[in-house]
């Protein structure tokens, strides 16, 4: 298999761990990274050169693909001088932190024929393609509604990080827009979204800017609705995407960690991570965790847990397959044609509108069409 050259923009917390991830996957390897903070220590690390500025890394001529993981508000530039080099680009979420920017980047790769895949890495859990599955196959007959909560508490940490400043991360809503994705590649994009909430418990120079209270509610055609939760005032943490149906629910628990199938013929119970052993690793991690629940910002010091760890290599092993020539699985079309990405983004934006103008906001609205998804 022909060795396709990839560079990292942004070597954190994710950058660091899925540049690790691509050095072990055939026919490629990292080339050059690209970060002013930990770059030097990835690359040598990697063995792979350091470059200091976009226009020099692009250039290098021995480039295939880049993976960019820098801070959210900064995916933009590397993201589209990508395309314009003919690049192919993996980008972390939230893809943008504005429709606009998010669309201007789906187009630079789109008009430059260059593969463009949202790194929405929920898409991968082995129990959300279990529930795709069974809705697919009737098990819970018609999805009429989901909750997805995110929440968790969150004392004073010893610095702030980039992830708590709204301008850089987009707050809870962007950084953690997984729930969000998910309930989409289940449902459609909505009409409609009304968000309240704000700060309400962690003002104060020991804190960011972000809301740590968000309630969110999409209105679906065909009177269908979802509710979602996130933010770091919730002294009581949960983590779970419910699905309900009109014969049938299934409700995947991201912090005790299991998925279970209920139907008028009992109950299923399926691993959320694929066997036992992550999944029981996952919730050991929660436990430790206490009252935080999932608000937890990666040390770039430090690796990802073991479930983690599997789905970054999964979605890794997709995109390096596309790359090769391979065939776009049809349940991860959307995280390739930007459909994914423009609708997360599109529906994020009118929930931050719904919130700063205390009504109720058309996802057309943002994107100027009937269906942002197109």
């Amino acid at each position: 298999m022909e060795k396709k050259g990839y560079a990292i923009v942004g070597a954190g917390y994710f950058g660091a761990e899925l540049a690790r991830i691509v050095n072990t996957l055939e026919g490629a390897e990292v080339r050059a990274v690209l970060d002013p903070a930990n770059g030097a220590a990835v690359a040598e690390e990697l063995g792979c050169d350091l470059e200091h500025d976009l226009d020099s890394l692009y250039s290098r001529g021995d480039l295939d693909a880049v993976i960019v993981a820098t801070p959210n508000h900064l995916h933009k530039e590397p993201v589209i001088k990508a395309a314009q080099r003919k690049i192919h680009v993996f980008c972390e979420k939230p893809i943008a932190l504005s429709f606009e920017d998010c669309d201007e980047m789906v187009k630079a790769c789109g008009e430059n024929g260059v593969l463009f895949m949202a790194g929405h890495v929920m898409n991968f859990f082995h129990g959300i393609r279990t529930a795709k599955r069974l809705i697919a196959e009737g098990r819970i007959g018609q999805v009429l509604y989901c909750h997805a909560a995110r929440t968790g508490w969150e004392d004073p940490q010893p610095t702030i990080s980039w992830k708590k400043i709204r301008s850089m991360s987009g707050g809870h809503l962007y950084h953690h827009i997984h729930e969000l994705d998910c309930i989409q590649s289940i449902m459609g994009v909505p009409e409609l979204a009304t968000m309240v909430g704000g700060n309400v418990a962690h003002t104060g120079a020991e804190f960011g800017d972000e809301d740590d209270m968000l309630l969110i509610t999409l209105e679906f055609p065909g009177k269908r609705y979802a509710i979602l939760e996130y933010g770091a005032a919730f002294r009581w943490p949960e983590h779970y995407v419910l699905i309900q149906g009109t014969e049938g629910a299934i409700r995947i628990d991201l912090q005790d960690v299991g998925m279970t199938l209920r139907t008028r013929q009992g109950e299923e119970r399926y691993f959320v991570h694929g066997s036992r052993e992550v999944d029981e690793d996952r919730a050991r991690i929660y436990r430790q965790k206490a009252g935080d629940g999932p608000i937890v910002y990666g040390d770039p010091s430090k690796k990802p847990p073991l479930w983690l760890q599997n789905i970054m290599r999964d979605e890794l092993e997709c995109f390096n397959a596309v790359l090769h020539g391979g065939e776009i699985e049809e349940e991860f079309t959307a995280l390739f044609d930007g459909t994914a990405a423009r609708a997360a983004i599109a529906t994020a934006d009118a929930c931050t509108l719904s919130l700063a103008e205390n009504r109720k906001v058309r996802i057309a609205e943002i994107t100027g069409e009937a269906n942002p998804g197109c």
